[in-house]
């Protein structure tokens, strides 16, 4: 599959960012009903199953078996800790915390992985990028401080920061399978993702069981599998192709507008000037991270 061009894959991270920014208010309302493994469980196997038809596909199934030893084991690698942890952690910490709060860590995953992609796959943000970055995070800053950091439970900061981390690296690896189109980003989807659930249900329902199903928290479920999941992280991986890890962590950032804007609408929750102009500033600091300029050739 051809790499998108630049513009393009902004255009599809941005909506698929929109759509797992709505996932949060889908989940608030779930974990009310399901535990929160379970219900991760439930949500990224059944992603796996309605991406698994796939396989009929000659181009994918001759990906898969094409796959180089180190290809599989980023694979696995991506699934234990893209879906496995990183989900199920949060999963776990929106049971304790607010979406907002949660939000606020994960965009911190933005520094993690900008220094971490300089040594790791050779990535070094330009100088105009590192100013959107320190932008985003003064944005981040006040809109949250001081009243996103007290009152709520421990165990949801510390699975928070195991989210935040698996985040971090899984964006690196994800960046290094998907670089330049070599992999079909189905692929990488279908198997990593089949891993990672596959073990998440298992330990949910060993942990925490299997209660009774409301159609209320079915429907929620198929849509966070079909459209939230299934579709969203094969475009994510698509975008991967083109997009650096700093430039996706950042976009993915981006979620804590839509977030709010979402909570707003559909929870009635207003923000105050200070928490305006934080989500200016977070904005203005993402679009400034995405201004790529080259260096021209001498000679």
């Amino acid at each position: 599959m051809r790499p998108p061009n630049r513009l393009k894959a902004i255009l599809v991270s941005l909506l698929v960012v929109v759509i797992w920014s709505s996932s949060w208010v889908l989940i608030k309302i779930g974990l009310r009903e399901i535990p929160a493994l379970t219900f991760a469980g439930l949500r990224y196997f059944m992603a796996f199953l309605v991406l698994l038809p796939f396989l009929l596909q000659r181009q994918v199934k001759q990906q898969i078996r094409e796959f180089s030893r180190g290809d599989w084991k980023l694979v696995i690698l991506l699934g234990l800790i893209s879906y496995f942890i990183a989900q199920g952690a949060q999963f776990l910490s929106l049971d304790y915390l607010p979406a907002t709060t949660l939000s606020l860590m994960l965009n911190l995953t933005s520094v993690f992985v900008t220094f971490s992609a300089i040594f790791l796959i050779k990535e070094v943000p330009t100088p105009i990028q590192i100013i959107g970055l320190v932008i985003n995070l003064i944005g981040i800053f006040i809109f949250f401080f001081p009243e996103g950091f007290s009152g709520y439970s421990p165990l949801g900061f510390i699975f928070g920061i195991i989210c935040l981390l698996a985040n971090g690296v899984a964006t690196i690896l994800g960046r290094k399978l998907n670089y330049q189109g070599r992999l079909n980003p189905i692929a990488v989807t279908l198997v990593s993702l089949g891993i990672g659930s596959t073990l998440m249900l298992g330990i949910g329902l060993l942990w925490q069981g299997l209660p009774p199903i409301s159609v209320q928290s079915l429907v929620i479920l198929l849509i966070l599998a079909i459209v939230n999941t299934a579709f969203t992280f094969v475009a994510w991986n698509y975008t991967l192709q083109t997009l650096s890890a700093m430039e996706s962590s950042i976009i993915n950032g981006m979620m804590l507008v839509f977030i709010t804007i979402f909570s707003w609408i559909f929870l009635g929750e207003s923000q105050s000037l200070k928490g305006v102009i934080g989500l200016f500033l977070a904005l203005i600091g993402a679009i400034i991270v995405n201004i790529r300029i080259e260096r021209k050739a001498r000679g």
